[in-house]
Formats: C-alpha cells, sequence, structure tokens
C-alpha cells in the first residue's frame, strides 16, 4: 500500500469511527457511556499510531503530526493572541508567550519550556496513546510553537526539539531560531 492509498483508507477509516462514536459505539458492558466513549478513542489513537510507525516513514510521520500541530494553532484562541501580541517583535512575541510558559532568549535562540519538571504531558491527545521510542507526538507541540511563530513573525522559523516527557525528558523544551 503507497502512502496515497494508506491516507485514503485512514481518512474512510477515521469517518467510519467518528460516526460510531457520534452514533453510539459504547462497547457492550461500559458502566457510563464516557468512559466507553474514552476507550474507543484510546484505541483508536493507538491504532493510528501503530499504523503510523509501521506504514509511514520518519518524515511522512513528521509532516502528518507538523499538520496536526497547525491544527491545534487554528483552534485554540490563546495561541493566536500569543501570535497576535507578539507581531512583527521578537521582545513582544517573548513577553506575550510569558503569559503561558517559561521562555528566555539567548542570542538568536527563543527558549519554550514547561517549567523545570513536569509529571505529565499537557496535551489531552498524548494521555491516549502510549509513549513511544522517539514519540511522534511531540512533533505537533513543536510545529504549533513554530506556526505561532511564523505567524507572529510573518516568515519561517526552525524549531526543535531539545527535550520531552514523552522522549524520556523531565519537561518539554522546544528552541526556535528567531535570527
Amino acid at each position: 500500500m503507497d502512502r496515497k492509498e494508506f491516507f485514503v483508507a485512514a481518512s474512510g477509516a477515521a469517518a467510519g469511527c467518528c460516526a460510531l462514536a457520534l452514533f453510539g459505539s459504547t462497547p457492550a458492558g461500559a458502566a457510563d457511556p464516557e468512559d466507553g466513549e474514552k476507550t474507543f478513542v484510546k484505541n483508536w489513537m493507538e491504532d493510528l499510531f501503530d499504523s503510523m510507525y509501521a506504514e509511514l516513514d520518519e518524515k511522512t510521520r513528521v509532516a502528518v503530526m507538523a499538520g496536526c500541530g497547525r491544527g491545534c494553532f487554528r483552534r485554540f484562541a490563546f495561541k493566536q493572541e500569543i501570535a497576535r501580541l507578539g507581531a512583527g517583535d521578537v521582545d513582544k512575541l517573548l513577553a506575550a508567550y510569558k503569559k503561558n510558559f517559561e521562555v528566555w532568549r539567548a542570542g538568536n535562540e527563543f527558549h519554550i519550556r514547561y517549567g523545570s519538571v513536569n509529571k505529565q504531558c499537557y496535551c489531552p491527545a498524548a494521555r491516549y496513546h502510549p509513549v513511544k521510542p522517539h514519540d511522534m507526538h511531540c512533533e505537533c507541540t513543536r510545529a504549533t510553537h513554530q506556526t505561532v511563530m511564523e505567524t507572529a513573525l510573518g516568515r519561517k522559523v526552525n524549531v526543535r526539539i531539545v527535550e520531552s516527557l514523552r522522549r524520556g525528558g523531565v519537561t518539554c523544551h522546544f528552541v526556535a531560531d528567531v535570527g
């Protein structure tokens, strides 16, 4: 199966799964419909990530997760607000980020960290699938920060993952080249 066929099949499966979730797919014996839905979503997410690791090369997995990160930016007003408040100026962007994140600038490097130590990933979707080696979910967060910065600054910005909980770190730390 080539990538195009995979994505066509995955899209169809996603639509079918979403329809089942919307129209009563609670597993038999589930005490609470919400628990059944959580189980369904957790299993679906695990199947999706297992399929991505099995069927897609790393470059394609990163691109898929980056698309999710850009979508996360579009869905959350506070992320768009960071970009709006930081429009056109790295120092204004730093100030806007400080409302929600630990940030600092060292020369051309813009650091974003989720505190010095964290106990869990902040992304609700990440809680629904197990950690994997070189976890791709972190690419979603990287792309979200990249989208915030590119929107604010009006130019390409390279953001890299320095450390993440899902990759064995004690926190999540991203660095953007804003030079």
